[in-house]
């Protein structure tokens, strides 16, 4: 069997696949926190809520509707981000002239509530969502065995990341939003509207953590939990990141993923804390964090 370092390869690949796998869900859901906090300034802590709503938004269409997991992909996020922009227009959008813990406090009591209607609905048990048809089985790669529904995983997270930061960073619409978060009153003279594009981008950051969910029912159980026991390593993914910052947290999520699974084969013990340790010690070289700019 070839080893390296002494570690099996087999071992070894696998436990990156974990990681990039991890990766993939870091980098979308801290990329839809960055898009939401870097244009409107919300620290949106129901984004662990709405990441496992869309997966149980998909696993009711399949089990109520009979809507198959493809169609669930554009579904799942639409009924989600629909509902973000309900709680933007009727809650956050009271909080705009506070300070930003007010919002923090809301969207916090908000995850609470959602995920309280959820346990007492389902329980905690968990509940299947099966892999589609078209992506079951794997390939073989000599060095490793590679499941073809994570590999799809991979490959869907990273498209749908560079394709938010193209059209945040790269065109006109994304220089709109972008002015309108430093001068809304000078870009609402050019006659755009500025309350009307702050609701569907904040509804744009929820689809995109109910778009994660959809990609992790057919491989995590579907329960009221799952996006509490991951919105706290991803707040510290944004964090290392740099607040606000779209390609910050696409690439601070594939790496942490990354580093987190290479930490579970070299020092297990430490796999759960690695990612908070590299929190601290970026935030005492730069505070701003990795990509972030000072205030």
């Amino acid at each position: 069997m070839t080893t390296i370092f002494g570690i099996p390869s087999a071992a070894l690949f696998g436990q990156l696949l974990l990681g990039l796998i991890n990766g993939s869900f870091y980098a979308i859901l801290s990329l839809g926190l960055a898009v939401i906090f870097g244009l409107l300034n919300i620290i949106n802590f129901a984004h662990g809520a709405q990441y496992m709503m869309g997966a149980f938004v998909s696993w009711m269409l399949l089990n109520y509707l009979g809507v198959g997991y493809w169609w669930s992909l554009l579904l799942a996020p639409l009924v989600v981000g629909a509902l973000g922009i309900l709680i933007e227009r009727t809650l956050l959008a009271r909080l705009y002239n506070f300070d930003h813990l007010y919002g923090l406090l809301l969207t916090f009591g908000l995850a609470l509530i959602i995920q309280g209607l959820f346990r007492n609905q389902y329980g905690v048990s968990g509940l299947p969502y099966g892999i589609p048809t078209q992506l079951s089985g794997g390939q073989n790669l000599g060095f490793m065995f590679l499941p073809n529904y994570r590999g799809w995983v991979v490959v869907a997270s990273l498209v749908v990341c560079l394709a938010t930061w193209f059209v945040i960073e790269q065109t006109k619409l994304g220089a709109y939003l972008r002015a309108a978060t430093e001068n809304p009153t000078l870009v609402q003279a050019f006659g755009i509207n500025v309350p009307l594009m702050i609701t569907l981008t904040y509804g744009f950051g929820v689809a995109l953590a109910a778009f994660a969910g959809v990609l992790a029912a057919p491989i995590y159980s579907v329960n009221p939990n799952m996006g509490a026991d991951l919105i706290i390593v991803v707040f510290a993914v944004v964090v290392i990141g740099g607040m606000g910052s779209i390609l910050g947290s696409i690439i601070t999520g594939f790496a942490l993923g990354l580093v987190e699974g290479l930490t579970k084969v070299f020092y297990p013990e430490a796999s759960a804390t690695v990612i908070f340790v590299i929190m601290v010690l970026v935030l005492l070289v730069k505070p701003a964090g990795l990509f972030g700019r000072a205030a």
